[in-house]
């Protein structure tokens, strides 16, 4: 779905994407004032005090991020905006005229603004795991309460006590937004590869400084050419820059070899053999059924 200035990705928001959402909004959001706020798809506000209608005469005063959370902040009060797997921003230089229609497509919320823009949390699909809470203090929000270090301040010794304390695959700690908040399934894949680690091997066996160079490394290159785009060309600018997520079958951009995947329930993950695994491809057991 698409605007002008907006767009659903198709890919989980993570850490470099609404760090660019809020570089984008924060010149077009702060200083302005809160006309209407309307919701579209009950599912989506989790919270019932303070009332969305208390947004109404508010000044937007602070645009931020909390791992993958968007804040937009006013005089006592916090939008906090989790887009799951499929929700996402949509800006609109103008309001649209239309008549919001509750349950019905991807709108989830519309906030119209006293400069004549709006801002619309959109969720395409029929699951709806998308949430929006209005409260006082972003802590109030569970989620965010229990969040990790940020990916972009982790240090080196913090990454390796995390580690050292994992009986896990180091692809789940990267995911695990307790240990390390902001990273979801596509950056895990780009910084286990830039840091040549297999997705399955056991978080205590690596080695922190190299891990922590990937992670800045990837998330950094990531911000850079994502910032200062609208968001509607997101998506094109992070597929272009990934090396091995969402490339299975092609060539890996270091060494030549082919990527492969490992498939789950619902997701899939996508490795490099020669730069990550030795050239062993690991057990797709999901694949391997089917080929029986």
């Amino acid at each position: 779905m698409r605007s002008a200035d907006g767009a659903h990705t198709g890919l989980m928001p993570e850490l470099p994407e609404v760090d660019a959402l809020v570089e984008f909004l924060r010149p077009r959001l702060i200083g302005d004032f809160v006309t209407r706020a309307d919701i579209a798809e009950l599912s989506l506000l989790k919270t019932v005090d303070p009332s969305i209608d208390a947004l109404v005469g508010l000044e937007i005063t602070e645009v931020d991020r909390r791992g993958r959370a968007l804040i937009i902040g006013f005089d006592g009060l916090n939008l906090v905006c989790r887009f799951a797997r499929m929700g996402w921003l949509t800006w609109h230089d103008t309001a649209p005229s239309s008549p919001i229609r509750m349950g019905k497509g991807p709108l989830g919320m519309r906030v119209s603004l006293a400069s004549g823009a709006a801002f619309d949390l959109i969720e395409p699909g029929s699951k709806k795991n998308a949430a929006v809470s209005l409260v006082r203090d972003p802590t109030e929000v569970p989620a965010l309460a229990s969040l990790g270090p940020d990916a972009l301040s982790l240090t080196v010794d913090g990454l390796a006590e995390a580690l050292s304390e994992s009986t896990s695959r180091i692809k789940t700690v990267l995911e695990d937004q307790r240990i390390i908040a902001g990273l979801g399934n596509a950056y895990t894949d780009e910084i286990l590869h830039a840091a040549r680690l297999s997705p399955f091997a056991a978080a205590k066996t690596v080695d922190p400084q190299t891990l922590h160079n990937a992670i800045t490394e990837v998330l950094d290159t990531a911000r850079t050419n994502l910032i200062g785009l609208p968001p509607g060309k997101f998506k094109t600018a992070e597929k272009r820059g990934f090396s091995v997520h969402g490339r299975t079958g092609e060539t890996c951009p270091v060494c030549g070899e082919t990527i492969a995947e490992v498939s789950f329930a619902d997701k899939s993950l996508q490795y490099c053999p020669g730069c990550q695994t030795g050239g062993k491809k690991l057990s797709d057991r999901r694949m391997d059924r089917l080929l029986k």
